[in-house]
């Protein structure tokens, strides 16, 4: 006979069978002096019991069982891309920091992409590259918005708040579903006006898992946008070159149709082939470019972080705007502020 056992020392214990047998445990445990933990028990008789859990020590166990929570929780994701309006979402690496440099390439294509799209951009609101394409934004003036979670992969601590997005930008979820939904619902597009993008940028699991979601979604139809959704997978250098070589492989094994995940996402080796992309998808004009420029410095004020204390200005002229801007570090709190003249 064999069994697994899943035990929380001293105050419960399950016993789940791989056999048919039913076993009764007349003894809980006790330590030796090794320190190894023994079990006593009998075949003679037969004992039916509940196993109850501690709602103190599950309490997230218990979480997961309200199908009300999550609902609420999904709203909520919906009323934030209500107020905020949907753009470009950004799916990434958390451990990739400011001295990656994966780390500068996503802020400036957050950047330009949010000048070229005039939208929304739309992250996991973490640190690494989601905090990389949230600053790029901010740097262009445009609204960001986010669905956080507690703890990121290779973090520590958990926290729901975000170090420097305003409270009413981002929310942090309890539930993956709902964090999904809400990054699913952001890219949706009803109307030829929503110039929405998935941009897949280095990551692992977590990037991974969402990247692949998105991909069935739209492989499936399935996404509930009435238009077609540009999905870029950033191949900075030939970061995801690897996983195209499977997927190659899966067409030879027949798992998938020959060019049908080609014809899902593009995948770009640098930010000009990615903005380049984006400007044929949807026809953007010189004209269009003109306009975005025009409202791109709309908010002067954009809060920033960084690590070091630093300071530094400059200006640029672009398609007829003079921009002046300075931004300035105070004890790890950064300022930008920005004049158009």
């Amino acid at each position: 006979m064999s069994f697994s056992v899943a035990a929380s020392l001293g105050t419960h214990i399950a016993l789940r069978n791989t056999h048919e047998a039913r076993i009764k445990c007349h003894f809980l445990y006790r330590r030796e002096e090794n320190s190894k933990i023994c079990f006593k028990f009998s075949k003679h008789k037969v004992v039916q019991s509940k196993i109850s859990l501690s709602k103190q020590e599950f309490s997230e166990l218990d979480e997961r069982k309200s199908p009300d929570e999550v609902r609420e929780e999904i709203k909520k994701c919906y009323e934030l891309i209500n107020r905020l309006g949907r753009g470009a979402v950004y799916l990434g690496s958390s451990r990739m920091g400011p001295s990656h440099s994966h780390y500068m390439q996503a802020q400036e294509l957050a950047k330009e992409a949010t000048n070229l799209l005039d939208c929304t951009t739309w992250s996991g609101a973490g640190p690494g590259l989601m905090d990389a394409v949230t600053q790029g934004a901010m740097l262009a003036g445009k609204p960001v918005g986010g669905f956080k979670i507690g703890k990121e992969a290779g973090e520590w601590t958990a926290s729901n708040f975000h170090p420097y997005l305003p409270s009413e930008n981002y929310l942090t979820c309890r539930f993956f579903s709902a964090r999904k939904h809400g990054l699913v619902d952001a890219v949706v597009r009803n109307n030829s006006f929503d110039k929405t993008a998935v941009v897949a940028l280095p990551g692992g699991i977590g990037t991974l898992d969402e990247v692949f979601e998105m991909l069935a979604l739209i492989q499936l139809e399935r996404i509930g946008s009435k238009l077609p959704i540009p999905l870029l997978l950033m191949n900075y250098d030939s970061f995801y070159s690897k996983l195209l070589d499977f997927l190659d492989d899966c067409e030879g094994w027949g798992t998938v149709s020959k060019g049908e995940v080609a014809s899902l996402w593009k995948v770009c080796n640098s930010n000009s082939e990615a903005l380049a992309y984006l400007e044929e998808f949807y026809g953007i004009s010189s004209i269009d470019k003109s306009k975005n420029c025009g409202t791109m410095h709309s908010n002067e004020f954009n809060r920033l972080t960084a690590m070091d204390y630093s300071h530094s200005g400059n200006c640029s002229i672009r398609d007829s705007c003079f921009t002046f801007s300075i931004s300035t570090v105070i004890g790890g709190a950064a300022m930008a502020i920005r004049i158009r003249l």
